[in-house]
């Protein structure tokens, strides 16, 4: 059910690296199909900005002929994301809101336009770097995805938390499970497939990890992951799975690992496993303690030996309680509840109701006159708002 009753024209820019939804790997671009699409359903005007194997029921501009991360023509993929940004605020007009999910890329042309634009951080914010450009732009309207991704600026102009959403109807409950584990995602450092397959050993369970080696982690997979893999009997790596394929393989399975070494901003993957009836075993890190109830929909270690240990009473959990709480706090419903919220604080204190979104701009909204909106120079982090 609509937090709000007015339909908004709202702009929703995607990042250019993946499709909307993308066909294999690519968890910003997921969460964005899944919200444009539940968005359009409640009646709401989105336009979605993306690449052209795009596909959606919202209307579609194409800002690049393909995603960007398998087109091999593609050398620097910013310069589309500045093709891409000059489009949304050449048309900021046509809109009620912009919601961008293209990170600080946005910043300047927010800064120089009155329809209100609100960025969901979908990456990490403890780099020094990225910190730094945040603090050049405070008045930013920001929509963290955990609370934990926060925690590297406290003091950014956070409307809301809204935790990621999946399309329920891709993920099938499984009540029985299987007898192997399952690694998902990305072959890099941070995601320590190393750990998963170190407790795939340790325990004497089969292994499948269903991964993709991006061209900057090549050497990281082939010198430290690969002899792994091939040095256990346990262990096979299945490579890139769509859709359909995930939903098999997590379902079918014991428990999903997740021995993350960073500050996981949210684990996509954690969610996808509960839907189908799979606990989850994780490191605790990052979002992790936000996303998994310890003990009831699966285990949180803070050591690797924690999470060896805990892989035996993962047959003592409830599958179905897995899957409710996916329902209950991470459908594409509950998602788009929390941002149709996000939109309407845009318009200040009056919430949604006062507000006209057809085209003039709220009470308490980023003021239509430019003048009013003259930067003034940059401010600290822990400035007036």
């Amino acid at each position: 059910m609509a937090v709000i009753s007015e339909h908004l024209r709202i702009a929703m820019v995607a990042p250019l690296a993946e499709a909307v939804p993308p066909a294999l790997y690519g968890g910003t671009e997921r969460v964005v199909s899944v919200l444009t699409e539940e968005l359009v359903s409640r009646g709401h005007e989105v336009t979605l900005f993306a690449s052209g194997d795009s596909v959606t029921r919202a209307a579609l501009v194409a800002c690049c002929p393909r995603g960007l991360r398998l087109d091999p023509e593609v050398r620097d993929p910013v310069a589309s994301t500045m093709f891409e940004l000059g489009d949304v605020y050449r048309r900021a007009s046509e809109f009620d809101v912009i919601h961008n999910h293209v990170d600080y890329f946005g910043f300047p042309f927010a800064r120089l336009t009155a329809t209100p634009t609100v960025t969901t951080t979908h990456g990490r914010l403890d780099l020094a770097e990225v910190r730094r450009v945040y603090g050049l732009f405070p008045e930013q309207s920001l929509i963290s995805i955990s609370d934990a991704l926060r925690a590297p600026l406290p003091e950014a102009n956070w409307l809301a938390t809204v935790p990621n959403g999946i399309d329920l109807s891709h993920f099938h409950f499984n009540p029985t499970g299987g007898d192997y584990l399952v690694f998902l995602g990305r072959m890099t450092p941070e995601k320590r497939p190393d750990r998963a397959i170190e407790i795939a050993r340790d325990v004497g369970m089969p292994l499948l990890m269903a991964a993709k080696v991006d061209q900057v982690d090549r050497a990281y997979y082939d010198q430290a992951i690969a002899p792994l893999i091939r040095d256990s009997a346990l262990v096979e790596y299945v490579g890139e799975v769509n859709e359909a394929e995930k939903d098999a393989l997590l379902g079918g399975a014991y428990a999903y690992l997740f021995p993350i070494d960073w500050p996981e901003p949210f684990g996509l993957t954690m969610v996808e496993a509960m839907a189908t009836g799979t606990p989850v075993v994780a490191y605790g890190a990052g979002s992790v303690p936000e996303i998994v109830v310890d003990g009831v929909t699966g285990f949180i270690g803070h050591s690797l030996s924690a999470m060896i240990a805990a892989i035996p009473h993962v047959a003592g959990l409830d599958r179905a309680a897995c899957r409710a709480h996916v329902e209950q706090h991470f459908s594409a419903a509950t998602m788009a509840d929390g941002y149709e919220r996000a939109y309407a604080a845009l318009c200040g204190p009056g919430t949604a109701d006062p507000c006209s979104w057809g085209g003039e701009q709220c009470a308490g909204a980023r003021p239509a006159d430019p003048s009013a909106r003259r930067w003034r120079g940059p401010r600290t982090m822990g400035g007036s708002r």
